[in-house]
């Protein structure tokens, strides 16, 4: 649980421009992410150091964040930063090329790795949940989710609507950091799309960022303004504040089958993010505050009559997947035993990508400036303009996608591309053709950095599912490289002891030393996604290897 904070708390927000306050713009950088991670454009709970998913922060607690700010404005060019769940715990001196900073956030031994004990650790102040990139310093809102989502519904359209999905309609709900990127993306792939939100501050941010196009005034409202939207073959998206089962089981009792139907809300934590059926926002906090085990019995309830909704329309025709928040694992546990027949977006759509070393990469624009980021944007046609898929991508974002907090672009470039762009980004900061340095991250959601069973690696082809060496070992790899930052957590968007990954961000300074680490970084960071998928059995991985020369040694 998180204690409400006063109105007097803090607001953040990144420092633009080109002065530093740091020792050099590698520090410069951890510097301006953190405190963008919690910008109000960004940040789901600033106040509260929430970034994303209900319970994601950016650190421990307000002493332990102004204690991470001083000691990266006293941080010196050789010397590495300790973080330990949001708070930091030393200074060591290192080398250069050493990330400045090292961060480990709810990682448990494994038979304490659960909800219960995580939850005891953090009344005691010990630790926090640092979701995926909220407690690495590289969430950039839901513009960081779109082309992930927007690939994920043009796979499911390629597979079972022949390509099209114009005259398609998506459903969906939860419409917070990531799951807020659903509406813009589906539109983009073609789609009529809607979603109901609890919370209707979130629907009012989507609307604001024209990531979402119409408000409804109630479910039935919501329903047939969606499927006029879908007979009409018009690419709009409809929000309405209901609860998830509230618009399912409406669309049920009308005999309605939508075409696609997933779900991001945030029912990996039961109690800070899953809000049950019948109480509205305030009631929810209280009842979290007062008996927090009568609201997760809750909780749970409503996610058993959630799936079975889903199910409900799966069998009478909607393509029906998982989007990797757990929301399966919560109705299996309590009962529902087909809860697994709706199959996981990973394998269902994205693992080819992963198998060529391609995912969710992405940069900022540290200088604060939109035209750093519309440069790198014609970098990336100048270089990979004969990729259409990727063309179109950077097209539509061009036009569609609003920055929150610094600018920031995606982009899914793959093992061999990452590090030729980030060296022609590096040039373009050397020679003035951008105002201030570029950072690049990913999400940790990518092609090798996770072991995730209910979610990245669920189903592989050789049953490695919850094998969690990969992330360590993309961590460490990532350090050898030179790394600016690296993070290993536990949970992502799953939940406690249900998943293990790792991030990494480096940053371009336009400097020969920058170069190197660009290079080495984005060049490994991705080669051992394809490692990984090879060593599964993955013919297609082990193709790209071999074409790419990628080294799987003699094993």
């Amino acid at each position: 649980m998180f204690p409400r904070m006063a109105n007097s708390a803090p607001s953040f927000r990144a420092p633009r421009g080109t002065s530093i306050t740091c020792a050099n713009w590698q520090i410069e950088a951890m510097y301006r992410m953190v405190q963008n991670n919690l910008d109000a454009e960004v940040a789901e709970d600033p106040a509260r150091l929430i970034v994303y998913g209900g319970s994601g922060q950016a650190a421990r607690n307000h002493e332990a964040l102004a204690g991470i700010l001083a000691t990266i404005r006293r941080l010196r060019p050789d010397e590495t930063m300790l973080v330990q769940s949001g708070k930091c715990v030393g200074v060591f001196r290192t080398h250069v090329d050493a990330p400045r900073a090292l961060l480990a956030n709810g990682n448990l031994v494994g038979d304490w790795s659960n909800w219960d004990e995580f939850r005891r650790l953090q009344q005691l102040g010990l630790v926090m949940y640092g979701q995926m990139t909220a407690g690495s310093w590289i969430y950039i809102g839901s513009q960081g989710i779109v082309q992930g989502t927007y690939e994920t519904f043009a796979a499911a359209g390629r597979r079972h609507f022949d390509g099209e999905l114009r005259g398609r309609l998506v459903v969906s709900a939860g419409l917070g950091g990531m799951g807020g990127a659903q509406p813009l993306a589906a539109t983009l792939a073609g789609a009529t799309f809607l979603a109901a939100d609890v919370d209707a501050e979130r629907i009012r941010k989507r609307l604001d960022t024209r990531y979402l196009d119409h408000l409804a005034g109630s479910v039935s409202e919501a329903i047939d303004l969606a499927w006029k939207k879908r007979a009409a073959r018009q690419p709009e998206s409809i929000g309405v504040v209901a609860n998830a089962t509230e618009l399912l089981d409406a669309i049920v009792n009308k005999g309605l089958v939508p075409d696609l139907l997933t779900d991001q809300t945030s029912a990996h934590d039961m109690l800070n993010g899953y809000v049950p059926d019948g109480m509205n926002l305030d009631a929810a906090r209280a009842l979290r505050g007062s008996d927090p085990a009568a609201y997760v019995r809750r909780a749970r309830d409503t996610a058993v009559r959630h799936v079975r909704a889903m199910r409900r329309l799966q069998d009478r025709g909607a393509v029906t997947f998982d989007y990797g928040n757990n929301l399966r694992t919560e109705a299996r546990d309590a009962g529902v035993a087909d809860a697994f027949t709706i199959p996981g977006f990973v394998p269902e759509y994205i693992r080819p990508q992963f198998c060529e070393g391609r995912g969710p990469f992405r940069w900022v624009a540290l200088s604060g400036e939109a035209s750093d980021i519309a440069r790198t944007d014609e970098l990336v046609l100048e270089m990979f303009g004969d990729d259409r898929s990727l063309a179109t991508w950077i097209e539509a974002a061009r036009k569609r996608i609003a920055f929150q907090g610094l600018p920031a672009r995606i982009c899914w470039l793959g093992y061999g591309e990452r590090h030729r762009f980030g060296l022609a980004v590096n040039e373009l900061v050397r020679r003035g053709e951008l105002q201030a340095p570029i950072v690049f991250g990913r999400d940790h959601l990518d092609c090798g950095s996770v072991a995730s069973p209910y979610r990245e690696t669920e189903a592989m082809q050789d049953g490695s599912d919850a094998v969690a060496d990969w992330p360590l070992l993309n961590a460490m790899l990532n350090v050898a490289a030179g790394a600016t930052w690296v993070s290993v957590h536990n949970g992502g968007g799953v939940g406690i002891g249900k998943s293990l990954h790792a991030g990494q961000v480096t940053v371009a300074d336009g400097t020969p030393d920058a170069a190197r680490r660009i290079e080495r970084v984005l060049t490994v960071d991705p080669g051992i996604g394809i490692a990984r998928h090879a060593d599964a059995g993955y013919d297609l991985a082990r193709s790209v290897a071999r074409e790419r020369h990628v080294d799987l040694g003699a094993g």
